[in-house]
């Protein structure tokens, strides 16, 4: 069988200004103060847009989020309760209470039983670090093992950057995150645990008579912010892992490294807002459009159409659309019998700024083989002609009908 790799590059007819300018990586139009900044689509996983996104830092009060994560486990499978209560030793009090005054803290008491949810809630809200020294111990004895149990956490969930060594996030010099980690990290905890996300809308908690507030100032002030956590020491800077959801879409944002709270608050809603107006989810084709045809060797038929199933979308920036480029790849000539809806080949959809989407078309009729006239001709045209050297091919099509729209939120 002679195997020829078609490569088909679709350029989508967006039109173009008279003197249009090249087109710029809409990534780099977004400017930030924040040492680290990722901004990542929750629905989709897709990266809107990252400076040093995939680089170590240091996490402060947000490797919190993945303590709170091996609770929430623990509360999903029936391992844990919300009225379990963990017990204070005088290690734990002394390590994060007595011996830390400037590191934020519940303010638990030696000998003291504490229930699970009052320690999710002086974790999350009151961002306190003894709380997950108490957590640390019960569990695993000591921060050092539970932070192999954050690890394993971690490799489950796919954080493939990331390394913890305690449960608080205090300093350490081997401890480092990404920002791409941390926003999969929130985007784990909020899509697995729907029940506990609650805890990170909550503006105080009161523990021993002593009121704090929570430290994201989003709550209650940006539209739609509901999470998560907010991290500083003086090595990370101020930071937060944000969530916010408006018209049905869900955003996750990451910053470190900046100069105080107001500037962390000012700088997250900005960068949200950015999200939120410039980045659009566009129509590219409907269910069933057909994108190409491959050779059939000996069939009824000597081309089969080449189809996708369901309707292809793109979350892009506008300014992207400009470059927007689709690459179909399939093997030919294909070998019937074809069964309508068998995956033929891909589609790989790429823009400035927008990380590649792959989409799978498929067989878009049925194809039988073909008679014995067919069949025999086919094997004379092989005799007499010398086999072609397989060579790429492109081709331009035009975007179907309505292959722009804008996609309203739901």
């Amino acid at each position: 069988m002679r195997l020829v790799v078609f490569l088909l590059l679709v350029v989508f007819a967006f039109a173009l200004p008279a003197q249009a300018q090249p087109v710029v990586d809409p990534t780099t139009e977004v400017q930030t103060n924040a040492q680290f900044a990722l901004l990542m689509d929750f629905e989709t996983g897709a990266v809107l847009f990252s400076k040093d996104g995939d680089k170590p830092m240091a996490p402060a009060s947000m490797a919190k989020l993945m303590t709170a994560a091996i609770i929430f486990e623990k509360l999903k499978h029936g391992e844990l309760k919300l009225d379990d209560t963990f017990t204070v030793s005088e290690r734990a009090w002394r390590l994060s209470v007595a011996g830390k005054n400037e590191s934020s803290k519940m303010f638990v008491s030696i000998g003291s039983q504490i229930r699970v949810e009052d320690l999710l809630q002086g974790i999350i809200v009151q961002s306190g670090n003894d709380a997950c020294t108490v957590v640390a111990e019960h569990f695993s004895g000591s921060e050092e093992g539970f932070a192999d149990l954050m690890n394993a956490e971690a490799k489950k969930i796919g954080l493939a950057n990331s390394l913890f060594k305690n449960a608080s996030g205090l300093p350490h010099p081997e401890m480092v995150v990404t920002a791409h980690d941390l926003a999969k990290l929130a985007a784990y905890i909020i899509r697995e645990f729907p029940e506990y996300y609650r805890f990170y809308s909550e503006r105080e908690f009161t523990w021993n008579g002593i009121r704090q507030a929570n430290r994201n100032l989003l709550l209650g002030t940006y539209p739609g912010a509901d999470g998560l956590k907010t991290g500083h020491t003086a090595a990370s800077g101020y930071g937060m892992v944000a969530s916010a959801k408006q018209d049905g879409r869900r955003l996750i944002l990451v910053v470190n490294g900046l100069s105080s709270e107001v500037e962390r608050a000012a700088e997250a809603k900005r960068l949200l807002d950015i999200g939120f107006r410039e980045f659009k989810t566009y129509a590219l084709l409907k269910a069933g459009d057909v994108v190409g045809e491959a050779e059939v060797w000996a069939g009824e038929h000597g081309a089969v159409p080449l189809a996708v199933r369901k309707p292809v979308t793109v979350l892009m920036r506008r300014a992207s659309r400009e470059g927007l480029k689709v690459k179909l790849e399939y093997l030919e000539p294909v070998m019937p019998p074809i069964t309508r809806g068998q995956e033929l080949g891909r589609l790989t959809i790429s823009a400035p700024g927008v990380p590649p989407t792959v989409v799978p078309v498929h067989a878009g009729a049925d194809v039988e083989s073909g008679g014995l006239f067919t069949q025999v001709k086919v094997g004379l045209k092989e005799l007499l002609s010398s086999k072609p050297e397989p060579a790429p091919a492109t081709e331009d099509i035009p975007l179907p009908e309505g292959g722009s729209a804008e996609v309203p939120s739901q």
